[in-house]
């Protein structure tokens, strides 16, 4: 039996001035599938989750959340970036920081548990105390995680978060999200350029290309077709 729709795009199209992105894109995601988003650079992937996440408004088609019970929710993790060494905060205070902005430490006893909650998912709970500056590049993009899981989303948004890291710690954070996904039911969209991590760890994909969008079982794609849309 099919799981019930997450999230639903009809006819979807973002237009810049003199500048089409994408036109008439149809695709349904249900909850629980974990999906690759694949594409060149420039060729509107970032484009196409910014307006999943309501920071641009499409200029025509609409966008539908379709839950099964409550309202969906979206964690968002970015491309790796890089903190000062100096930056003031521990792992644990910067993965508060998506509960309540600057007000930290005044977390409340239920947000304290929330957080604590997701360093136990996520593995940091030993690292909790550690200066986030000072944390390897894996444990940054981990607490990234962190922070987009604390307010248990059930859309999570990967948008190349595995690209800078070596292939270790890559399988290690794709291997974590696979497991959340698998207990919780997690709906995830992996925006990537990394073919084979695609295939092994998602079922479905979308590939953009300019003037063109298909999609399918992430068995469908093949080494071939990728050469064809100019994604490697």
């Amino acid at each position: 039996m099919e799981s019930a729709p997450i999230l639903k795009l009809e006819h979807l199209g973002v237009t810049f001035p003199n500048h089409p992105v994408f036109d008439d894109l149809n695709l349904t995601i249900r909850q629980g599938e974990m999906w690759s988003i694949i594409g060149k650079n420039g060729v509107g992937k970032t484009t196409l989750m910014r307006t999943i996440l309501h920071q641009l408004h499409p200029t025509h088609g609409k966008i539908s959340y379709l839950p099964s019970q409550g309202d969906v929710t979206i964690g968002y993790v970015p491309q790796f970036r890089n903190i000062d060494a100096d930056y003031p905060l521990t792992i644990k205070d910067f993965v508060g920081l998506n509960l309540t902005g600057w007000k930290l430490p005044w977390l409340s006893a239920k947000e304290r548990a929330k957080v604590q909650k997701i360093l136990d998912q996520t593995g940091l709970k030993q690292l909790a105390k550690r200066p986030i500056g000072q944390a390897s590049g894996g444990e940054k993009q981990k607490a990234y995680l962190a922070q987009a899981l604390v307010e248990a989303p059930n859309l999570l948004i990967l948008d190349e978060s595995t690209a800078s890291l070596d292939p270790v710690t890559k399988t290690e954070l794709l291997d974590l999200v696979t497991e959340l996904n698998q207990r919780l039911k997690l709906t995830v969209l992996f925006v990537t350029h990394d073919i084979p991590m695609a295939q092994k760890y998602t079922q479905h994909y979308l590939m953009m290309t300019p003037g063109k969008v298909e999609q399918g079982p992430i068995t469908n794609l093949t080494t071939e077709k990728v050469w064809e849309g100019e994604n490697v």
